[in-house]
């Protein structure tokens, strides 16, 4: 048995297990209050909002019989260990970035987005019709943990920087805050890459401990306040064309619910992606005329580092092959988006092109 597959397997033993001993078996009849922990720190712009739009969804749409009671990173358990929370029963459900655990398994970043992965289009196309949501499901059962899709950024930018990238050799010693894989195919290129929350990014760039961060995208990064420290924005990335946020919920308290609460947190997840792809879309364009009015640079990466990080992300995502559902993941991700992006270029694609050209 390779390493990857033993520590799927510890897992089973170890995280299912737990869930099993500290959640609680069964509930009184009548209200019952859950606790949601999440990835985000209170207010952060978009995906707070998401996390607290599907918490006040299911509250509402089950009449207060399911209280949400939605915990901030930080005020529970921290921004990177709501995954732990939920599988050992400390909290009843997170809803965050799936990325932020390929420690547990490096499958789940699909879920959210892998480098030159899939638009959010093509990712609920997978997700609904193409094999994505009962694998997101089988990966779950290994951790005790129901999960759905539940938020989006839509394409996210490429981050800012404190000096122009003119070519790979840029990226030698940059210590970049990126997670997931794309932070791991930016290591692939000489980068010093960070994994921090949310939370943590604008004190570390502001302080110097970073030379550049990702983060969303215009609104976002607005909001948090990148502009005010760096000038240097590019606006298309490669890392996350169109990120998933999940709502996952520790299995047992999942099964404990009726049929007809078990629905409602399905459509709620999937109403919130809805709702949170369309504010970030929303949101962006103007926020982006003001980063410019306000002096931000806005820029392109060449083609060579495009190729460079094109070469890496293939690398760092075929490292992980050999382990059966990782495989069985990327390959249905792969051929989904492939035939998914096939016709959006033929339909989609030609009329923008056409529409942009006549009306300018």
């Amino acid at each position: 048995m390779d390493r990857r597959s033993f520590l799927r397997t510890s897992a089973l033993g170890g995280s299912a297990a737990a869930a099993s001993a500290l959640a609680a078996p069964a509930y009184a009849q009548g209200n019952r209050t859950l606790t949601m922990v999440t990835t985000w720190g209170r207010g952060l712009a978009g995906v707070h909002d998401g996390a607290q739009r599907v918490a006040d969804t299911i509250t509402a749409m089950t009449d207060g019989q399911l209280t949400v009671d939605l915990k901030a990173a930080g005020e529970l358990v921290g921004a990177f260990e709501v995954f732990d929370a939920v599988t050992s029963g400390q909290a009843d459900m997170y809803q965050g970035a799936d990325y932020y655990f390929v420690g547990q398994h490096p499958g789940y970043a699909f879920f959210t987005a892998v480098p030159f992965g899939m638009t959010a289009q093509e990712l609920v196309n997978w997700y609904y019709f193409d094999g994505g949501r009962d694998l997101h499901d089988e990966l779950g059962q290994i951790f005790g943990l129901k999960s759905f899709l539940a938020g989006n950024t839509g394409a996210q930018s490429g981050g800012w920087f404190s000096k122009e990238i003119n070519g790979p050799e840029d990226f030698q010693g940059l210590k970049f805050r990126m997670p997931g894989l794309g932070g791991q195919a930016l290591g692939r290129m000489g980068a010093s890459v960070q994994n921090l929350p949310g939370a943590e990014v604008y004190q570390a760039l502001a302080s110097g401990a970073i030379d550049g961060t990702e983060w969303i995208g215009p609104w976002a990064d607005e909001k948090a306040g990148f502009q005010e420290i760096t000038k240097f924005y590019y606006t298309a990335g490669f890392h996350e064309p169109g990120a998933g946020l999940s709502l996952a919920i520790n299995r047992d308290v999942f099964e404990s619910f009726t049929p007809a609460q078990q629905k409602i947190v399905e459509i709620a997840a999937g109403e919130c992606h809805q709702w949170n792809l369309a504010q970030f879309l929303s949101e962006n364009s103007a926020a982006l005329t003001r980063l410019q009015a306000g002096g931000v640079t806005l820029l392109e990466f060449p083609d060579s580092v495009w190729d460079a990080m094109g070469t890496a992300s293939m690398e760092t995502m075929d490292q992980y092959r050999g382990d059966p559902l990782y495989d069985q993941i990327i390959d249905s991700a792969m051929a989904s988006m492939r035939s998914s992006s096939g016709w959006i270029q033929r339909s989609e694609g030609a009329y923008r092109a056409q529409r942009d050209r006549i009306l300018g």
